[in-house]
């Protein structure tokens, strides 16, 4: 049955799914569920941001009403500065918007670049609601399958490209496959998007918790970076603000106009207490980050350290980093029922690989994505002792 509405077009949220399998399952004291499923930290941001936020609400009225739909120009300021030192480039504030959550700024730079017909190519597996994102505004998602350790390249991408196509998009560190694209990938990319025309979408959600020092490409070297570059970021992940949704883009000013015609009519603005948090842990919370950084990096090690445990049994380590490990799984079953079984077999919750690719790439049914951003190293050697072994 053909769809009738922009939203049938697409499929069911994944974790909210995933969330579903849980139902009718108890776990124990002994053995509790071991939820590898969501990349969001589930702690609240650090006392000193909450004790700023709750002075904020009580004796600044203006976190109570509209603000400017961009965002507010001391965060656009923060974020320009800190992006011009940490990229060695030049970011004005002029080119920052702030927007719901790093998914409206997603979408918003979607709209602003396509119309129905259009297409998009993603790197597979992609983050899955960039998908269905496409799906409901009546853009095409062109697959464009990933090599050895899961880095896209160029001349594939080139391939790909018709005259409907708009725009690339890559996520570096990447959500589902952890990996850190090469500065060179980067580069490009941002060549040939350069070349043909095209919009070169670079979504660094997690650019917090990549393992490298200094910057990860130098695009914004280039000055004319915003002619081609439509960088996304997300402060959720930095500073635990999930719930407030706060997100940034940078961009053309010209095309930042567009945006704004996007946000304007979804969510006016974003929400100010969220933004009034990311301005001050940008300029209060860099040695904490620092840590939290430090603690990513290490259940990163724990994860490389431990897998030679599953390799042993069959499971092979795709790619990690960030807050993610995406491994190929033994199991004959395909992942979106191993996925599932695992629930009861081991206490285990994980998302499968089908949910990451289309239908038309089977390689998704031989994979899944752990997400351990709420997963010490200790729970990762609990993770690793309930996946050895286990059948289904």
């Amino acid at each position: 049955m053909a769809p009738i509405s922009r939203t049938e077009t697409t499929f069911a949220p994944p974790v909210m799914e995933a969330r579903r399998w849980l139902d009718g399952v108890t776990f124990g004291p002994d053995r509790p569920l071991i939820n590898v499923s969501q990349a969001a930290p589930v702690d609240p941001p650090p006392e000193q941001m909450r004790r700023f936020m709750a002075d904020a609400l009580m004796n600044d009225p203006t976190t109570h009403l509209y603000g400017p739909v961009l965002g507010l120009p001391a965060l656009r300021a923060q974020v320009a500065e800190d992006w011009s030192l940490a990229y060695g480039g030049a970011v004005s504030p002029a080119q920052v918007a702030i927007t719901s959550g790093c998914n409206e700024a997603f979408c918003a730079t979607i709209t602003a670049i396509c119309t129905s017909g259009d297409e998009v190519i993603l790197p597979i597996p992609y983050y899955f609601n960039h998908r269905m994102w496409l799906d409901m505004a009546g853009v095409t998602c062109v697959p464009l399958a990933t090599g050895a350790g899961l880095i896209p390249e160029a001349e594939a991408a080139e391939r790909l490209i018709t005259s409907r196509t708009r725009a690339i998009v890559l996520v570096s560190p990447n959500n589902p496959g952890g990996v850190e694209y090469p500065a060179q990938t980067l580069r490009a990319f941002f060549d040939l998007a350069r070349r043909r025309g095209l919009k070169l979408v670079v979504d660094e959600t997690y650019r917090d918790f990549d393992s490298r020092s200094g910057a990860p490409h130098d695009l914004f070297t280039d000055p004319d970076w915003s002619d081609t570059l439509i960088q996304l970021y997300s402060f959720s992940k930095a500073y635990r603000l999930t719930g407030h949704r706060v997100g940034a883009m940078v961009a053309a000013v010209p095309f930042l106009a567009e945006v704004e015609k996007y946000l304007d009519t979804v969510t006016i603005c974003p929400a100010q207490i969220g933004q009034h948090a990311a301005l001050w842990g940008m300029q209060n919370l860099g040695q904490w980050l620092a840590g939290e950084r430090a603690e990513i990096l290490d259940r990163r090690a724990a994860i490389e350290d431990g897998f030679p445990r599953l390799e042993a049994e069959g499971w092979r380590l795709l790619g990690v980093g960030a807050y993610f490990a995406y491994v190929e799984h033994p199991f004959a079953l395909a992942s979106s029922e191993a996925a599932k079984r695992l629930v009861r077999a081991a206490g285990v919750l994980l998302l499968p690989g089908t949910m990451f690719m289309p239908e038309t790439h089977p390689e998704g049914a031989r994979q899944f994505r752990v997400a351990f951003a709420n997963v010490d190293r200790a729970g990762i050697g609990q993770l690793f002792d309930r996946l050895v072994g286990v059948t289904l």
